[in-house]
């Protein structure tokens, strides 16, 4: 028997609570809630669950903090469902570990199909399997780790995706377009914030200088490349 996926929905208005879990749970969703984020990062320790589900504008710990908190254990999809449409409030909780962002009010079939591609990039990077070896990083799909002299590099989930999406076509420019639907999903298209920011992280985490990338090069107003050993020998 297939295990329904279980989905934390973090809300403090008891409508939306109502709301989302019962259009969650009509899905087959095994769905919990937590009306604080102390609630949500206890029910995050304890449920253990397949997605999450956040508000920005909680009582007690705000929404971006709570993010950060879980992303510093756990590597579990988070979609921000929140009022807060400013491109600068979407950026923050990007930029602490948020998956994707959902602005109310918000049509329940998008949220249902964005939770549908978190949860089916889930599954496929787990089910990846082999290893690929660009330059000095070796991608271990079976693992979901990224190994560099020894040592592993910790990734969150879309920045797995985004490594692997580039090592896959190293040495092309891969266009921002045809990242965001990979990535994102189909409605992200117009949402160019989302790639920003992650490939921010990703160079934090994989180039010696951040801001003077050798490794994720930008082809201005086209994509990124990903740059391998050999491209660099011959530079």
């Amino acid at each position: 028997m297939t295990t329904a996926p279980r989905i934390l929905l973090v809300d403090d208005e008891v409508a939306i609570q109502r709301a989302v879990a019962t259009l969650l749970r009509s899905r087959d969703y095994d769905v919990a809630v937590a009306g604080s984020g102390r609630e949500a990062l206890d029910l995050s320790a304890e449920y253990a669950p397949d997605l999450i589900v956040l508000d920005l504008g909680l009582p007690d710990i705000d929404g971006p903090e709570v993010c950060r908190r879980i992303r510093q254990a756990s590597t579990v999809p988070i979609i921000v469902l929140s009022a807060r449409a400013a491109e600068r409030d979407k950026v923050a909780a990007l930029d602490v570990g948020a998956d994707d962002y959902v602005t109310k009010p918000f049509g329940p079939e998008e949220l249902l199909a964005r939770i549908r591609v978190a949860l089916r990039r889930t599954t496929a990077a787990t089910t990846a399997s082999g290893r690929l070896t660009i330059g000095a990083l070796t991608i271990d799909y079976d693992r979901r780790r990224v190994i560099r002299g020894g040592g592993e590099i910790r990734l969150t989930p879309k920045e797995f995706e985004l490594l692997s999406l580039l090592a896959r076509n190293a040495d092309r420019v891969v266009t921002h377009q045809t990242i965001l639907k990979a990535v994102w999903g189909q409605h992200a298209v117009e949402q160019p914030e989302h790639l920003w920011v992650l490939v921010g992280q990703l160079r934090k985490k994989l180039e010696p200088d951040p801001t003077q990338p050798r490794l994720i090069v930008s082809e201005p107003w086209v994509g990124y490349r990903l740059v391998t050993a050999a491209t660099h020998a011959n530079a």
